[in-house]
């Protein structure tokens, strides 16, 4: 089941009502309505609410931030991206959930930051397709391999608070995100069972065929291995407060390898965070020294595997390895790769130039509720530890 909440073009943006923000407190906040700005101030009135917002780095600490070892100087990449990308419309994916989170903790600030600077200084009036996490999106994964993102089963850690109650907060919360997003004219996908790694990358594909250019914004690495001449990645930087363009030559020049190549080595040496181990559980002497020799004379994982198959390819402990644990290598490969057949299909109004004229005055009214109901749950703690 695919949910699909298609942006209208709407001439005034209606303010956020009270009601759609129970996920953050039951504190009461005015319903006013906020005249609209013109064009000229729109750029300072977004600089101003994100001002006010705050956000932690360590939820982004997956994405290496710096290029060769030195970190990019701010305009640099996008200056760079304008010149290799010339002569290509582009579209952008957004991938929301990971900018709802600071730290390991929910967080509207953190999405309402992100989503300012990306509309202000990135897509500006580009097409942008924003892909939500569907239900259940994991259980495939977990069939294959119980432990995949085990970890992340952690929303109940009170008995207090049962599954239901908090099911219902994140699930308002998320609406807001999409009224807000919708409200900007945004396109917002969801695909019941499918991660939304694997949405954006069966729309890629639809994309690239049509002669675009893709940026897939998000600080997920898994989302490296689609980088190519024609996909880049742009990043948020947490500690220089802004997104940063990351191609296929930042990539050669961290990796030294296709992108291919790194999902191969992610497949033998395991993920941690997606807790997928790796072949030194099974084969200690099997390292990343191993690994890396191993495919840059292969290539993938695919080619090293048939090759193992049929003669030796190396010191014997990785030839019996590779022999010995295929399916596990393989599974490991089933887990990690993004899918490209996720039953979804891309829509000709998508690929329009976003009007951008109601940005300022939803994000400004977005910024203006998180404010008034975070004094208003202040209020109420107070009036608590008083009573």
């Amino acid at each position: 089941m695919v949910d699909v909440t298609v942006a209208a073009w709407i001439s005034r943006a209606p303010c956020l009502t009270p009601n759609s923000f129970n996920s953050i407190s039951n504190g009461k906040s005015r319903n006013k309505t906020t005249k609209v700005v013109p064009t000229s101030t729109k750029a300072w009135k977004i600089r101003t609410a994100v001002a006010a917002a705050s956000c932690s780095s360590s939820v982004f600490g997956s994405f290496n931030q710096t290029v060769g070892g030195q970190v990019l100087r701010e305009g640099e990449c996008l200056e760079k991206y304008k010149k290799e990308g010339k002569g290509k419309k582009r579209v952008f994916f957004l991938d929301v959930n990971p900018l709802c989170y600071a730290g390991n903790k929910p967080s509207l600030q953190s999405f309402g930051h992100w989503v300012s600077l990306f509309f202000s200084q990135v897509c500006l009036t580009d097409p942008v397709i924003a892909v939500f996490d569907g239900d259940n999106c994991n259980e495939l994964r977990r069939r294959l391999l119980p432990s995949y993102k085990a970890h992340r089963r952690k929303f109940f850690p009170q008995s207090t608070i049962s599954k239901k109650y908090v099911r219902g907060q994140v699930g308002r919360s998320q609406q807001l995100i999409m009224d807000v997003l919708r409200k900007c004219n945004v396109p917002v996908l969801k695909v019941e069972g499918n991660e939304a790694d694997d949405v954006v990358a069966t729309l890629v594909e639809q994309v690239l065929e049509r002669g675009y250019h893709v940026v897939i914004a998000s600080p997920d690495k898994d989302f490296k291995q689609l980088i190519s001449e024609n996909v880049q990645i742009v990043m948020p930087l947490v500690e220089l407060k802004r997104w940063s363009f990351y191609t296929l030559k930042h990539y050669m020049a961290q990796y030294n390898c296709d992108p291919q190549s790194d999902l191969s080595l992610r497949c033998i040496m395991g993920d941690e965070v997606d807790g997928v181990p790796g072949i030194q559980h099974l084969v200690p002497g099997f390292g990343r020294r191993t690994a890396l020799k191993l495919l840059k004379k292969h290539g993938s994982l695919e080619n090293l595997l048939n090759a193992a198959s049929v003669r030796t390819v190396g010191r014997q402990y990785a030839q019996e390895a590779l022999t010995k644990y295929a399916d596990y290598l393989w599974r490991n490969y089933e887990v990690l790769a993004l899918r490209r057949d996720v039953d979804v299909h891309l829509q000709e109004e998508w690929l329009l130039e976003r009007d951008t004229s109601n940005d300022a005055n939803v994000l400004s009214n977005f910024f203006r509720l998180l404010e008034e109901t975070n004094k208003s749950t202040r209020e109420s703690r107070s009036n608590f530890s008083n009573g």
